[in-house]
């Protein structure tokens, strides 16, 4: 059986918004295992390392072309003091982790690994400045320490430190989930310390600093609307920050039934209503968007996994994260005019992670695939796309639900069409008819990554488990999309 009436209509006559790169950025916080035997192993490990840096890690990442590298935290950046992370290794400060189970922080990875990670990446550096414990003078030094190229101490005590030419980081986010682990201020009280802090970022050697204001815990009108208002006319703001985590159904990253499928996907796609409704309130105060929303963490986040401290948020991604990851996406994609940055949590080890690793081992997740397969859309223009199916309905105890049948998105970058097309249905592919107004393709290929079991997932001992295939693919007015699948067609528009 397949799912009835299904369709795909794209105009590629009507090319909008950019698909900023941005939109596919990434966030590693120091947290558990996502920095150390995650992204650091140090020097001397057996590990191989490019300098303290796992190097299967980063080959891994730079295959994903990662656009933006957000750090330190997350609630971490709101008790780290970056000069704790500076100088010689022997000699930095082990401090407790406030936040994340009280494990010792050796602060070997600091400012300058940072930015070394960043660069072998290609990454735009984007470091969370400390609000919650810190001082105005504290983030006023670190932009110093990191930007200014002239004679000043800060920077000579950056060159004796091993980096000569500045680092020339541009985003700077003021401060993180203020409402929260940042201090739990009230959006009135943030907006006075977002002034305070913001009136000393200056541009120190000719890197224009992009201010980042804390915005609200997903779609919070109220915090919005109050931060703006307590505000009023200050110039020195470029980005405002939600997050949004679209949480778990059942008791594990693995473990679920189908109604629990469905309710997960079901709520990654509230982002849509979350963008739309938080990018009108900016355009209240911001008619010429010249304030970029931003969303610095999104993605799911399962109940503790067993066996692991559950303070450091190591959880599996299974095929149904990939979905998730594959559904926020092209939500992205669609609202392009709307967005300027966003970063899924987290890059190793931590929640929707793109990486896991355990000593030596590494493995690529279902959602590292996704932002493979979806690596074509960055840079392009979004088109207008419309993908319909009969609507799924589900339950959620004695709550009826419902969950479009068919997702996706589509861009053109030059003649290069991508359209990526998710059917989230557990059990019936989808038939649908593909209408391409505006030419013709050729030269296509077809990736699709699905699973006849809803919870596969790759393991260190079958680490290749859950994979997209790729292959030619002949144009044509139809296709079958399997069922809980991810497909992206690409191919060259011609006359």
């Amino acid at each position: 059986m397949t799912l009835a009436a299904a369709r795909i209509s794209i105009n590629v006559n009507e090319p909008q918004a950019v698909i900023r790169p941005e939109l596919y950025g990434h966030f590693a916080e120091h947290l558990g295992n996502c920095i150390d035997g995650g992204i650091w192993v140090g020097e001397d490990s057996p590990i191989p390392n490019f300098g303290g840096i796992r190097t299967d890690v980063l080959d891994a990442l730079r295959q994903l072309h990662p656009p933006v590298l957000r750090w330190p935290g997350g609630c971490y950046a709101d008790d780290y003091h970056w000069e704790d992370g500076i100088g010689p290794r022997a000699n930095r400060p082990r401090r407790v982790n406030l936040w994340w189970g009280q494990t010792i922080e050796t602060n070997a990875f600091g400012t300058h690994e940072f930015i070394q990670v960043c660069r072998t990446l290609g990454a735009e550096p984007y470091l969370g400045a400390n609000v919650g414990t810190g001082s105005p003078r504290e983030v006023r030094e670190w932009v110093e320490y990191c930007n200014y190229g002239g004679d000043s101490a800060l920077a000579k005590r950056r060159a004796a430190n091993g980096s000569p030419m500045p680092f020339g980081v541009r985003y700077w986010g003021i401060g993180n989930e203020a409402w929260g682990c940042g201090g739990n201020f009230s959006p009135e009280d943030y907006a006075v310390e977002y002034k305070r802090f913001a009136t000393f970022v200056k541009d120190f050697g000719g890197t224009r600093p992009y201010l980042i204001a804390c915005g609200p815990d997903g779609n919070d009108h109220n915090w919005t609307s109050r931060f703006f208002e307590k505000l009023g006319r200050f110039p020195h703001l470029h980005g405002f920050a939600a997050h949004y985590y679209c949480g778990t159904a059942g008791p594990s990253a693995t473990e679920f039934d189908v109604n629990q499928w469905y309710e997960l996907l079901e709520k990654s796609t509230r982002m849509e209503k979350l963008i739309t409704e938080q990018r009108a309130l900016l355009d209240r105060v911001d008619p010429d968007r010249k304030i970029g929303l931003i969303f610095d963490e999104w993605g799911a986040w399962h109940y503790p996994t067993p066996g692991r401290n559950p303070a450091h948020l190591w959880q599996q991604s299974s095929l149904r994260d990939g979905l998730v990851a594959a559904l926020t996406l092209d939500i992205f994609n669609r609202h392009a005019d709307k967005l300027v940055m966003c970063n899924i949590a987290q890059t190793v080890n931590v929640l929707q992670s793109m990486i896991l690793t355990q000593g030596d081992k590494m493995l690529l997740t279902p959602t590292y695939h996704v932002f493979e397969m979806y690596r074509s859309h960055q840079g392009g223009r979004s088109v207008p796309a419309a993908f319909e199916a009969p609507a799924v309905k589900f339950a959620v105890g004695d709550e009826k639900r419902e969950l479009a049948g068919l997702h996706g998105s589509a861009s053109l970058k030059s003649d290069l069409l991508t359209i990526s097309v998710v059917n989230p249905h557990s059990t019936f592919p989808a038939d649908a008819s593909i209408e391409l107004a505006g030419g013709m393709l050729r030269e296509a290929t077809i990736s699709v990554l699905t699973s006849d079991d809803l919870r596969a997932h790759n393991t260190f001992e079958s680490p290749e488990a859950l994979r997209p295939t790729t292959t030619a693919w002949e144009p044509r007015d139809r296709h079958v999309f399997p069922p809980a699948s991810v497909t992206v067609i690409r191919g060259r528009v011609g006359g």
